[in-house]
């Protein structure tokens, strides 16, 4: 930790801060602060269908007890919140918004809503999904969502293939001390895939989640029987959601419906992780065969599955 890193921790929250009106005392040109209008939301939106008791309130919002009491008090002397006593327990008082109370929360927010679009309108959808897809990750990274394990498959965009050159020579420098040589075999591929593709029995699967892209892999004809499974990429971020092994399940029941009759791919020995994935997903080890590339001594390996 440096303190650039600091300083440019700080400039977000200030830029936040300033961003949701959070110094003025005053919230969505209302009557309200922030900390009232998060406490009115949160009983509006009751988690689970479940109306929230003060403590319930506290543990969501982590505000101070005293405040959050004195808070919820001001809004039942408005008129705007009714403590209902639980039927599962009497002791437990339910926070709940009366008439009135739904009244003020359904006009904060529709000037919520109004002042998000604001935001996003002048975006345009690219832009609108990299900034929503950033906002989730830093949520994630900050553990303030639940972890979430879905990605989706897709076919590749534009921007995708060069995106997937850059990550798998950065990754394998990154971990495996490969020089750039390695990118140059990576970039040779995907050239030679696109240029010579048959939609009618080659396929490149983009896996992305929250916007980004997280990983790939392509599935090309070697000969009328043989289809190749190649480049096989993972994120770093996104190890451990099973995306390895959904790549290559989808490579192996897409060459089944084209009628391949089995399947090879090339890997090296030192990659460890994708070596099991291949084995657990039927693949058998044909050859092998000493050789130096990428800066590394290296062993290379065949494998291969009937279909």
């Amino acid at each position: 930790m440096n303190e650039a890193d600091i300083a440019d921790f700080r400039e977000f929250n200030r830029f936040h801060t300033r961003l949701v009106g959070a110094l003025n005392e005053k919230l969505l040109a209302s009557s309200y602060s922030l900390p009232q209008v998060r406490v009115l939301y949160e009983i509006a939106n009751a988690r689970g269908g479940k109306a929230p008791s003060a403590r319930d309130l506290g543990e969501v919002l982590q505000m101070d007890t005293g405040y959050l009491s004195r808070l919820t008090s001001a809004f039942e002397k408005e008129g705007l919140v009714s403590r209902i006593p639980s039927k599962e327990n009497a002791k437990r008082l339910a926070l709940t918004l009366t008439e009135k109370g739904q009244a003020a929360f359904a006009e904060l927010n529709s000037a919520s809503i109004e002042e998000i679009k604001s935001f996003l309108s002048p975006l345009s959808v690219t832009e609108r999904q990299e900034l929503l897809g950033a906002m989730k990750r830093i949520r994630r990274l900050l553990g303030d969502s639940p972890k979430d394990n879905t990605f989706i498959l897709r076919d590749p965009a534009p921007g995708d293939l060069g995106w997937i050159t850059c990550q798998q020579g950065r990754l394998y420098a990154k971990e495996y001390g490969w020089d750039w040589t390695f990118e140059a075999l990576v970039a040779e591929i995907v050239g030679q895939f696109v240029k010579n593709f048959d939609p009618a029995c080659e396929k490149c699967w983009i896996a992305e989640r929250e916007g980004e892209v997280i990983g790939s892999v392509f599935l090309a004809k070697d000969d009328e029987e043989t289809a190749k499974l190649r480049l096989l990429y993972v994120d770093a971020n996104a190890r451990g959601l099973g995306l390895g092994r959904r790549l290559v399940e989808e490579c192996i029941q897409f060459a089944q419906q084209k009628g391949y009759k089995r399947m090879k791919l090339w890997t090296n020995d030192v990659l460890v992780s994708a070596r099991r994935i291949y084995q657990a997903t039927g693949f058998e080890l044909l050859e092998e065969e000493p050789h130096h590339s990428f800066g590394k001594d290296l062993v290379g390996q065949i494998w291969g599955r009937d279909l």
